[in-house]
């Protein structure tokens, strides 16, 4: 789900006669979602963000079908602003080391449906009632967001100079400022793990 503003920034490029490699990661866990293991104190998980009872996941050979619907439950106010951020680690002996991969975002809500944002193409241009609910982002309690039926792929793209293998997670953090800019309720923070699986050259 991840979720998902702006590409992800690769530092360090290669020179232009390296090939592009895009990679996908296959999920580790069939549900998707799972708790932060470095969280910040007195964070919540996805639970704190979505009451996912309503959503459907089902594992068919390497890939997840999600359809359903999950609403709104965190406890923000309206209006208020969503920082965003994403960043991949990767697990080399025995811990979960940073990789030059992360990407943030000081307002979500203003890209969320950004057609070219990284979690419009793995999440959010699949939600099916986009145009009732768009205004209320994810501070409105309540919000129930409907989902078209989907493949979720999680893809990083045109990658250089590097080479992806073994075992990731992509760790997506949410935080909601009041407009005098101090922050409201929890941090929400989320991991989600899979392995990196070389889709292509370009």
């Amino acid at each position: 789900m991840w979720v998902c503003v702006g590409t992800l920034l690769l530092l360090g490029i290669a020179s232009i006669n390296v090939l592009a490699v895009d990679y996908e990661f296959i999920l580790e866990d069939p549900e998707i979602f799972n708790e932060c293991s470095d969280a910040p104190p007195g964070s919540l998980d996805i639970h704190g963000l979505f009451d996912l009872g309503n959503l459907r996941l089902t594992q068919v050979e390497e890939k997840v079908h999600v359809k359903g619907n999950i609403t709104t439950v965190w406890d923000v106010q309206p209006g208020d602003r969503v920082a965003a951020s994403l960043s991949i680690f990767h697990f080399e002996r025995g811990a979960w080391e940073p990789t030059v991969f992360s990407m943030s975002h000081p307002d979500f809500c203003s890209i969320m449906y950004g057609k070219d944002q990284y979690w419009y193409k793995a999440w959010s241009q699949f939600i099916a009632n986009r145009n009732d609910i768009e205004n209320n982002c994810l501070t409105t309690p309540g919000t129930m967001l409907v989902y078209e039926p989907f493949e979720l792929k999680l893809i990083l793209n045109n990658v250089r100079s590097i080479t992806l293998s073994g075992r990731y997670k992509f760790v997506i953090v949410f935080k909601a400022f009041d407009w005098t800019n101090m922050k409201r309720g929890k941090t929400i923070c989320f991991e989600i793990r899979g392995d990196a699986e070389k889709l292509k050259n370009l």
